[in-house]
């Protein structure tokens, strides 16, 4: 990844969450966390990674809601951070931190058996 896509990315997790948090006002999208965004070498596409509060129900009613305001919020990032185009927006629940505390989980259990 090069510094610029890396700049765009990190300038444009700061707008998402200020949006995401402060602009939409979408009943199903709730307590949301923008952890990564991974933009493309050529800045047409942003994968943006969330975490969401609640059950696997949740986290679809929140996609579900993103998904709808797609068009509000990366109209947003367009005036907020000056490209000549605004980069396609796809939403992904992250994974990565349920899965760290899965691994927690089980590696506690092991050192507790041993003892």
């Amino acid at each position: 990844m090069s510094l610029r896509t890396s700049r765009v990315g990190e300038q444009m997790k700061k707008e998402l969450s200020d949006i995401i948090g402060r602009k939409l006002k979408d009943p199903r999208v709730g307590f949301v966390t923008v952890t990564d965004v991974e933009v493309t070498g050529d800045l047409q596409q942003a994968k943006v990674f969330i975490t969401v509060l609640g059950d696997d129900e949740k986290k679809k009613e929140t996609l579900a809601g993103l998904e709808k305001a797609k068009g509000f919020i990366r109209s947003e990032v367009g005036n907020r951070i000056r490209l000549r185009k605004t980069p396609e927006l796809f939403f992904e629940i992250d994974e990565s931190i349920e899965y760290g505390n899965r691994i927690e989980t089980l590696i506690k259990k092991i050192h507790d058996s041993e003892e």
